[in-house]
């Protein structure tokens, strides 16, 4: 998985052609340390499809804002750089991911 920050948000998911999800996390988030295994797991299979990023929002938070994260987890999806959804909260869990994750394959 990517590493997103401030930096390079434009070029890898803005002015990217395709599928980007970004799991927004945070060290101290439980639900999101929980769920980080099996969006890893999620990413190596689905890897080759879809661009796997993750955004530590330490350090990020700014940015988390600017794309309308306002709580942790959350699993934003972009298509040709346009957020198309968002899945966020404590009772998310792997296979609503993978759900989403197959509409845009």
């Amino acid at each position: 998985m990517l590493d997103i920050t401030k930096d390079n948000f434009e070029e890898e998911v803005t002015n990217f052609e395709g599928v980007v999800m970004i799991d927004f996390w945070g060290e101290s988030c439980g639900r999101c340390m929980e769920i980080m295994p099996d969006v890893v797991a999620l990413s190596e299979q689905y890897g080759d499809k879809i661009k796997f990023c993750k955004l530590n929002i330490k350090g990020g938070r700014r940015l988390a804002m600017k794309q309308g994260v306002m709580g942790l987890p959350s699993m934003v999806f972009y298509v040709n750089g346009e957020k198309q959804e968002h899945l966020s909260g404590e009772e998310m869990d792997a296979s609503e991911i993978e759900a989403s994750i197959k509409k845009y394959l």
